[in-house]
């Protein structure tokens, strides 16, 4: 019996897409190779990082992913990317509009919306540039704490085509201890461009 395309859905996760457009990026799954490994967890609410992030072919591949599997996921984006033509496109897509020059910084805007939406998957990099970089950015973890909710760890393992979805970590509040664990989940190995990426 052959593997199923994509992992099943609990009845809890924030879902999105129809026939149309699930059945579209399952076309491009097949015709790419693409496929999942592991399950995502059944919740209302968690924090997805997405990693190694050293390619623009990032986003595409992980926007055909977010609608094969059929999860309405949500991502952050510079506000002044939401102001012009393409903006309805990026909303559509899931993206938040975020005033990285506010008093109120990017963590408490997001936590904001958590807090206000009963359903939420925020996906994005720890790392927030496709540039080598020695240092996770950390306001992921500080949004998964704040927000009391999981971090689930989903691999790019290029060389392989395949999207690892690892089991959801609960945070301490101790970053120290909590980031270097959620770093072993990558390797640079599975990278687009491995040079790019920091083990």
């Amino acid at each position: 019996m052959s593997e199923p395309l994509t992992p099943p859905l609990g009845d809890l996760v924030h879902r999105r897409g129809n026939v149309l457009t699930t059945g579209v990026a399952r076309l491009m799954m097949r015709a790419t190779g693409w496929r999942f490994e592991g399950e995502l967890p059944n919740l209302r609410q968690f924090v997805i990082i997405v990693a190694p992030h050293t390619s623009n072919w990032d986003f595409p591949i992980g926007v055909m992913a977010m609608f094969a599997i059929g999860i309405r996921g949500t991502f952050l984006g510079k506000d002044s990317l939401f102001k012009g033509p393409f903006g309805f496109a990026f909303r559509w897509l899931g993206g938040i509009p975020v005033d990285r020059f506010s008093k109120n910084n990017v963590v408490d805007q997001t936590l904001a919306y958590f807090r206000t939406r009963e359903q939420m998957i925020l996906a994005l990099s720890p790392e927030g540039t496709r540039k080598r970089l020695e240092k996770w950015r950390t306001g992921f973890y500080w949004v998964a704490v704040g927000a009391k909710v999981p971090i689930v760890p989903v691999a790019f393992d290029f060389p392989r085509k395949r999207w690892v979805i690892n089991a959801p970590q609960e945070m301490t509040g101790d970053p120290a201890r909590d980031i270097p664990h959620l770093r072993s989940f990558f390797k640079a190995s599975q990278a687009c461009r491995p040079q790019l990426y920091v083990e």
